[in-house]
């Protein structure tokens, strides 16, 4: 468990305090699934429920961190040391260490594929745009051979036109507009909650440093793995897409 984090926790409970069982509401990833707890239960009651909701889809060759969300800060925080669950909260767990053994290994059933931004207005900004295409190109056929699911983004289509015509989109499953930098978008965390057991995803497109960056980190703030496609990503400056490649890496 993580050490004590510096905000007030819970109450733990004591004289007068209710009995029975508490709501909790259990996240992993992009799911979140309501369910209860005996009142006082503690760190290892919390683990034992995140294992009887989530354990088909743990890898076991991770380790977690269990969070509380602190509702004065708006955001997780490490689980307080010595926290009894005593009233309604949240909790999440969070990978905390990949092995390395583990990076590179993909299976179909457990992947998705992310196409971002690949669009008509970008062709003369980009470097190398001709030959980030055709390697989009076979991604997608091999996704579609292998039947793994693709989700593509379109940034601001109205102003930035559609996906390019070299990329076949046969059988995607979504093809969304946005205008934020992140292709996590609460139609794509729906559509990852459909897909039973994703562990990994497989993104390219543009830009590097900007929208490829964003949706990795946060794809990995939700303990997915992700596989940057180095020769399907560019940007318009190759500084800003080695320094967005290097960052990456070191997540």
């Amino acid at each position: 468990m993580a050490a004590e984090a510096a905000v007030p926790a819970l109450p733990n409970g004591g004289a007068g305090a209710p009995s029975g069982t508490v709501p909790v509401l259990f996240c992993f990833s992009v799911f979140a699934r309501p369910s209860s707890v005996p009142h006082g239960a503690g760190y290892e009651l919390l683990i034992q429920k995140f294992l009887s909701l989530y354990g088909d889809q743990l890898d076991m060759h991770r380790k977690f961190v269990v969070q509380l969300f602190a509702e004065e800060w708006g955001q997780y925080v490490d689980l307080p040391k010595g926290f009894a669950v005593s009233e309604r909260c949240k909790v999440r767990l969070v990978p905390l260490q990949i092995q390395l053994t583990t990076l590179g290994n993909l299976t179909p059933s457990s992947t998705v594929f992310f196409c971002c931004d690949m669009q008509e207005r970008f062709r003369p900004a980009i470097k190398y745009f001709g030959d980030i295409i055709s390697v989009g190109q076979r991604l997608l056929q091999g996704a579609r051979i292998l039947g793994i699911p693709v989700i593509v983004t379109e940034q601001y289509p109205k102003g930035l036109g559609s996906t390019v015509q070299e990329i076949d989109l046969t059988g995607v499953k979504l093809v969304l507009p946005k205008t934020k930098f992140s292709m996590v978008l609460p139609e794509v965390e729906a559509a990852l909650a459909e897909i039973p057991g994703v562990r990994s995803v497989v993104l390219f497109g543009v830009e590097t440093h900007v929208c490829i960056q964003q949706t990795a980190l946060e794809l990995v703030g939700r303990g997915i793995e992700v596989h940057i496609v180095a020769d399907a990503t560019s940007s318009r400056s190759m500084m800003d897409r080695m320094f967005a490649l290097e960052l990456m890496k070191r997540k």
